[in-house]
């Protein structure tokens, strides 16, 4: 699968409404219909805001780096940081009985995606990877 497009932003809330847009763009270029759209940008501003409260602990000094890429059948968004290393192990949203705001966002982007995955060989930060399969012909 090919990169089509790299998106670098420094970690400032004010830039996750240019990652949505840029997520938005990306998926109406690969065909997807309008409410999966939606949900793969809300999913993105999820993680990317995850990037900015846990990785960089409000740091809006550092860089967040949304890699897109689109083949047959399927889209890939890579988002990488250079913050405090995650532990997959102890990452879990919060038991969804417990009715209380927030805590839900990777319930929701393990709902949106099919593929969420850290990529634990990255030397320092963090890798996310996430694939949706789409069922149509997503070439670039």
């Amino acid at each position: 699968m090919k990169t089509a497009v790299t998106l670098k932003v420094r970690s400032n809330p004010r830039y996750l409404s240019l990652i949505r847009d840029v997520t938005t763009r990306f998926c109406m270029s690969c065909g997807l219909d309008e409410e999966l759209t939606g949900q793969i940008k809300l999913a993105v501003d999820e993680a990317c805001s995850n990037v900015i409260k846990y990785a960089y602990h409000g740091d809006t000094s550092k860089v967040i780096v949304v890699k897109y890429g689109s083949s047959h059948k399927k889209i890939s968004i890579t988002i990488d940081d250079s913050g405090e290393k995650a532990d997959p192990e102890k990452i879990r949203g919060r038991d969804l009985d417990d009715v209380r705001p927030g805590g839900l966002g990777l319930h929701f982007i393990r709902r949106v995606f099919d593929l969420v995955e850290f990529d634990t060989g990255k030397l320092k930060g963090n890798r996310l990877l996430l694939m949706k399969q789409t069922g149509g012909n997503n070439a670039l």
